[in-house]
């Protein structure tokens, strides 16, 4: 449903030129629900404005549902009111003057429908956010979630091809932000609209993607599933910015063997990670990332012999469903998560297990 093709975009600064889209590549297939994640400042806003028509990329091209709506080369531009998109802005964008019904029904006025079709498509569309009953109620008379939902129903109301959402739960407190994200998804899968979401939040990403383009200094940086982005960081960047990561510099002694564990040499000993990107060399330099939940954490040495680590509680955060232990292992502050239950104080000695799935290598760099 979305093409977009080694898309370039520069800005002029008074402190010079800056990339923010380096020829950017990747698919939106029909009816799911992709998601562009990365710090504030790696282009996902400009990639989805790009698509929107709201900002003219200066290299590459965009197609939406076949059709190509911009290409450098061929000269072609089709303006953002041309295009088959619905989009929610993060400031919602709600006229204050106007009631409810009216808003919604705005995209619908400018393109010049009937009366009766304005009626009926209104309804259908507020009926869908939960906001039946609501057509008459001042703008300036709703909640946060409630302008959301307006603008959500707004979006849908033209029945795009492709909906456009740019962080559009990041003003909402954080219980009902849970609340609306479930609820977005669940509305996105019943209606089977082709969704490209902007979001800075990882757990945000993961709990509402089909697919994620993690990204980073106007480049893709990794494409998978919420799976695969948490469970195989690519490199450096990837495993760091998606929750937590304990990350050690090493070099490769050997391997991966037939299973693809390699024996990597780190200032705690030599560990067993299994490759899935690094495709290193021996004796190169390499990184090493385990997430606190694969780590083992126990008072009693395990009976295993590979990568089992002693260690110092250095301290521990209690966080309801689980407990974060920070480990002092060496020169290394290392995390690792139990159950809620566990009682390992500060001070005590204790032995931390990583199992050689849960211990992957990784490229350096965060490109």
């Amino acid at each position: 449903m979305i093409t977009v093709q080694d898309l370039i975009k520069f800005f002029k600064t008074p402190q010079g030129t800056v990339t923010a889209l380096d020829q950017v590549s990747f698919e939106v297939k029909t009816g799911k629900f992709f998601t562009l994640l990365g710090p504030s400042g790696c282009g996902k806003t400009t990639m989805l404005r790009s698509i929107a028509g709201l900002e003219r990329p200066d290299g590459g091209e965009i197609a939406i549902g076949g059709k190509l709506v911009y290409a450098s080369k061929k000269g072609v531009f089709v303006p953002a009111n041309k295009r088959a998109i619905g989009m929610v802005f993060q400031s919602y964008a709600i006229w204050p003057h106007m009631t409810v019904s009216e808003n919604v029904a705005f995209p619908l006025r400018v393109r010049g429908e009937a009366n009766q079709t304005v009626k009926k498509r209104v309804s259908e569309a507020l009926g869908l956010v939960g906001l039946a009953g609501l057509e008459d109620r001042s703008a300036t008379q709703l909640s946060g979630g409630q302008q959301q939902r307006v603008a959500l129903a707004r979006a849908l109301v033209g029945e795009p091809e492709v909906l456009l959402l740019d962080e559009p739960l990041s003003n909402l407190d954080a219980k009902l932000r849970s609340q609306m994200r479930w609820e977005l998804k669940e509305l996105q899968s019943r209606l089977g609209t082709t969704s490209l979401y902007v979001t800075h939040d990882q757990v945000e990403a993961l709990a509402i993607s089909d697919e994620i383009a993690l990204m980073n200094k106007g480049k893709i940086i990794q494409i998978g599933t919420p799976q695969e982005i948490y469970g195989n960081p690519v490199n450096e960047f990837a495993a760091d910015f998606i929750g937590a990561a304990n990350i050690i510099h090493g070099q490769l002694l050997d391997g991966p063997d037939a299973n693809g564990v390699a024996r990597v040499q780190t200032p705690l000993g030599d560990l067993w990670a299994t490759q899935k990107w690094a495709n290193q060399q021996t004796g190169k330099d390499v990184l090493i990332a385990f997430r606190p939940e694969g780590v083992s954490i126990s008072a009693s040495q395990p009976a295993q012999n590979q990568n089992v680590l002693k260690g110092e509680v250095h301290g521990f955060t209690y966080l309801g469903e689980s407990t974060e232990y920070h480990v002092i292992v060496g020169d290394h502050k290392l995390q690792a998560k139990a159950e809620p239950g566990a009682t390992l104080p500060r001070g005590s000695q204790v032995y931390l297990h990583i199992p050689n799935e849960n211990c992957l290598l990784i490229r350096r760099g965060e490109v």
